[in-house]
């Protein structure tokens, strides 16, 4: 029978440690501060400010929210993001990206200060997890896999593990996580000949393609664990799914993260957790 590695559990633990962290810092008369800079209404960007809102209401974290329209001229948003930058009460910041494309998406999030960076999105940031040191922080999707193995003990040293995708958000940052944690790591990707075969060997699966439901029963094998990050809506079946087809991976893999209710439900604490780290850093 197959284990299903939920996320809110994780997501309670980092709560509670939130909470603790936040109340002595606000006993030393430090507020930890998050600025969330969007531009324009996109719907996905509004239901992850929500959420994000949300989880820090929880634990204690103040919000402030600095909205543009979409047509802002570009000099003003980056007068913008220079202002929380240099503001010492903001200790992290969530730029929504992608920005409008009279924006210079690169230029920005190369102004965007690391340590206020809780996004993982800028080279320091990605500089730190290369480094496995404290500049900026890792991406907070890769973090969240990272925290559900912690969380179920499932101790990635000496273990084979392969990373189904290689982008800055999830696939290489999770790579370099597991091999600080001394995993062996192999990173297939879209040019990798005969993906089946080399997953299949895995002890650990992350699958992490963005190609939902593409890991079937092919690419799986008994005793595994699977950490399955993709996440999508399935016209046909009417509901969310991941990369991974559960179906056929439940009852055959050991350990399985279920779409919804796995690792997103783990991300969003991961992001105020840096929002709160930040503010420790800083004082």
């Amino acid at each position: 029978m197959t284990d299903i590695l939920k996320g809110a559990p994780v997501a309670k633990k980092l709560n509670e440690e939130m909470k603790n962290d936040v109340e002595s810092l606000k006993a030393k008369g430090v507020t930890p501060t998050l600025a969330i800079l969007r531009v324009g209404e996109r719907e996905d960007d509004l239901s992850y400010e929500r959420g994000a809102m949300k989880r820090a209401a929880e634990v204690g974290v103040e919000v402030k929210n600095v909205v543009l329209p979409a047509d802002v001229a570009e000099d003003e948003f980056f007068k913008t993001l220079e202002r929380l930058n240099n503001d010492n009460n903001v200790h992290g910041i969530l730029m929504f990206r992608p920005l409008p494309k009279h924006i210079d998406g690169e230029k920005a999030r190369k102004m965007l200060k690391a340590e206020k960076d809780i996004d993982g999105c800028t080279d320091g940031s990605l500089a730190g997890v290369f480094t496995n040191t404290n500049i900026g922080f890792p991406p907070c999707t890769a973090e969240a896999a990272m925290k559900i193995l912690e969380f179920y003990d499932i101790d990635p040293k000496g273990k084979n593990v392969t990373v189904i995708g290689r982008s800055l958000v999830i696939g290489r940052p999770v790579a370099m996580m597991l091999m600080h944690k001394n995993a062996t790591v192999t990173v297939c990707h879209t040019r990798t000949i005969d993906v089946p075969s080399i997953t299949r060997k895995a002890e650990i699966v992350i699958a992490a393609s963005g190609q939902m439901e593409s890991v079937n029963k092919d690419y799986l094998s008994e005793g595994q664990t699977v950490i399955d990050v993709g996440i999508g809506w399935n016209e046909a079946k009417g509901k969310l799914c991941g990369d991974v087809l559960f179906e056929e991976a439940d009852g055959l893999v050991d350990k399985i993260t279920p779409v919804p209710g796995g690792v997103g439900s783990v991300t969003t604490s991961v992001l105020i957790s840096h929002v709160v780290e930040a503010a420790k850093r800083a004082n």
